[in-house]
Parts: structure tokens; sequence; C-alpha cells
């Protein structure tokens, strides 16, 4: 029997990412394609990298997105920045900490580890004093928005105390952005990346990202090639800059990169702090529902992200069995703990389009059930 086309159901992501996805941006992808390299696609272009400035709050120049996933863009800001020679402070208080510290492992770089409690934000104490005693050091790297864990780290002051001790930031901003106060420009941050699915509730597989001047600069004039060919900003930049004709690199996702100009046109038009006050509203009535529910917190509240909301699994109930009757029950989905928090912990995602109070309700009425069965 020949096979069919492909018919996914309808489910409501309340996971880690990819977030749910609106009409607007899944009939976006659906316009007709044009070359990479057409004048009105290189206008678009233009467009997407001011919308991201707005999204970052930042001037940099050097905004675009990188055209794979979130985690290309991490590996991009460490491929690009560092050499071998450089010492690197990672902050690792989850999963993702510890992926920054694989990417500069594998440059040959070295690095000096700043461990934190997994559920709590890093610890500025634990920079000032790292940094002190490491005054090699060159850069400062953490999560901004720790996604197996729903910690939100305090951006401003880590980047305060890296450029106090002349250090440059690197920070992974993958469910912070559109989500939780982000300020570039304002808070000092040298390089930056996010993904698509996430807070833009966007398609997967685009990694918005952005670098400071002093950033820019050190990619430019670096003496060393960098070793990943796809990911080498100073051949992308021009692809994404200059007037007129671009050079071209590769072949952009385009329909995409339509998707990711429609989403960030919805954030532009709601308000990036009317995106931010949305968020906050629909994390405080899931966590009224869940109080109602004997569901406890991971993470400290004044420390807790609102569109990532880790909980422990009550005991005696089985994770798997819950997920799998919420998805066939329900077509809800929701994500199961990562790491230490295996078997553990639920996360539950609030982001983007799914920030809406039908999702809260039915969150918390399937799981009511689940949790009655």
């Amino acid at each position: 029997m020949p096979i069919q086309s492909f018919i996914p159901p309808q489910r409501t992501l309340m996971g880690p990412g990819p977030s749910d996805v609106s009409p607007r941006v899944l009939s976006a992808l659906a316009r007709p394609t044009v070359g990479h390299l057409d004048p009105t696609f290189i206008g678009m272009m233009d467009e997407i990298k001011s919308l991201l400035q707005y999204a970052f709050q930042t001037q940099n120049t050097y905004t675009l997105a990188i055209s794979a996933p979130g985690s290309a863009g991490m590996e991009a800001c460490f491929v690009n920045l560092l050499t071998p020679e450089d010492t690197v402070v990672v902050c690792r208080n989850g999963v993702f900490g510890a992926r920054m510290i694989e990417n500069v492992q594998r440059i040959g770089a070295k690095v000096v580890v700043i461990e934190g409690e997994w559920g709590r934000a890093v610890d500025p104490q634990a920079l000032e004093d790292t940094l002190k005693q490491t005054p090699q050091a060159k850069f400062v790297a953490f999560v901004h928005a720790e996604t197996s864990t729903g910690a939100l780290s305090d951006a401003k002051t880590l980047c305060e105390i890296a450029r106090n001790h002349q250090c440059l930031t690197i920070v992974d901003a993958v469910t912070s952005l559109a989500g939780v106060e982000l300020k570039v420009d304002d808070w000092g941050i040298d390089a930056i990346y996010s993904g698509s699915q996430k807070c833009l509730s966007c398609v997967p597989g685009m990694s918005p990202v952005s670098f400071s001047d002093q950033a820019a600069a050190l990619i430019k004039n670096r003496k060393s090639t960098v070793q990943s060919w796809f990911l080498d900003q100073s051949l992308v930049m021009d692809y994404w800059s200059g007037q007129g004709k671009r050079s071209y690199h590769h072949t952009a996702p385009v329909n995409s990169l339509y998707a990711l100009h429609e989403s960030l046109v919805m954030l532009q038009n709601e308000g990036l702090e009317n995106s931010w006050a949305r968020h906050r509203a629909q994390h405080n009535k899931l966590a009224s529902g869940f109080a109602d529910l004997g569901l406890e917190f991971i993470v400290p509240a004044q420390e807790r992200l609102p569109q990532l909301n880790a909980v422990h699994i009550p005991q005696g109930i089985d994770d798997a069995k819950v997920r799998q009757y919420l998805l066939n029950e329900y077509n809800l989905e929701i994500g199961a703990g990562l790491g230490g928090f295996s078997g553990t912990a639920w996360r539950i995602g609030l982001m983007g389009y799914a920030a809406r109070s039908e999702n809260v309700a039915l969150c918390l009425a399937a799981l009511k059930d689940a949790l009655n069965q």
C-alpha cells in the first residue's frame, strides 16, 4: 500500500517547546516561495532584522536569524568568538549550561565551571568570587532562562559583574526572548541567541542571534579560521547585511522566514511589555490552579520562569502514564523532566501563542482528571 500524505493530530502544545503556532504564522508558511536572493525577500530580511532588534531591545547592527535551531545559535556564538587560547567561565545550573561547557571544550578553550543548584538561579556572588580568582577569563556564559528547570537568572546583574571584570558575555535566551524582560543593550550583553519555537511561537528551525559591536569586531578581526563553515558569521554577515546585492552563503529557509517575520509582526503589534505581562498573568492563573491540585513548584517564586513551569510529580504518580493519558484523551502535550529531574518533574510551558486562558483551563482540567485516574 502506498504511503499517504501525513496529517498530524491537532495538539495543544504545553511542553518545553515547540509551542503552539498561531494560524497567522501557519498561513504565512503557505505563501509563494521566492528565491533567497530575490529583492523582495532581501527586503523582508531587513524587516526581520529590525523586528529582532525590537524583540532583543538592541541597536546591534549584527542581529539576524541563523538558518538552524537554537542549538546552532549557541554554537555560532561560541565558535565565532572563542579560540583555544581563551578562558571561559560557564555558569551551570541545568542541562543547557552543560551544553555550553561542551561547546567550549570542543573548541579547545579552557572552561571554568560555576556549579549551581538545579532549580535555582545562577548565584551572582559565585560569579563575582570566581572572576576574582580567574583574572585571565575573557568570557562569561550563562543561561538566562534554564528550560530544564524553569529557573530565571538575573542577567542584568550577571552581565554587570562580567563587565566589571572586562569579560564579554554569551547568553542563552532560547526560552526567555519575548516571554520575560530582556534588554540586550541596557544590560550590556555581547552575544545572545534564542529559538523561534518558544515564546515567539514560530515553527522550529531558526535561531535569532545578536552580537554587540565589540563582539562583531572580535569575529571580523580574528586571526584563526572559525571551525564551522556554515556557522562562520564573518561569511553570513555578508548575506544579512549590505545595500542591494547580497553575498550568497546558503539557501535560506524562505517560507520559515516568512513565518518568523509574521510572528515578530505579531509581537510588535502586541507590544513587548504587553507580551511579558501576558505570560506573567497566565502563569499566575496556572500557579493558582496547581495549588488547588496540590502540585508544588521546583523553583522559588522569585526565581521562577512564568513561561516554563517545573513542578514535582506527586508521590506514587506514574510520570509516563499521566503524560500519555493527557496526549490520548486531551491531545495535550506537557514535558518530562530532564537530567536529574527525569521521572520526578513535569515541565509545563506557557509560551507565546500557548499563553492563553483557554490553555490554562484545559491543562488544569486535564491534569485533575489524570491525577484522579
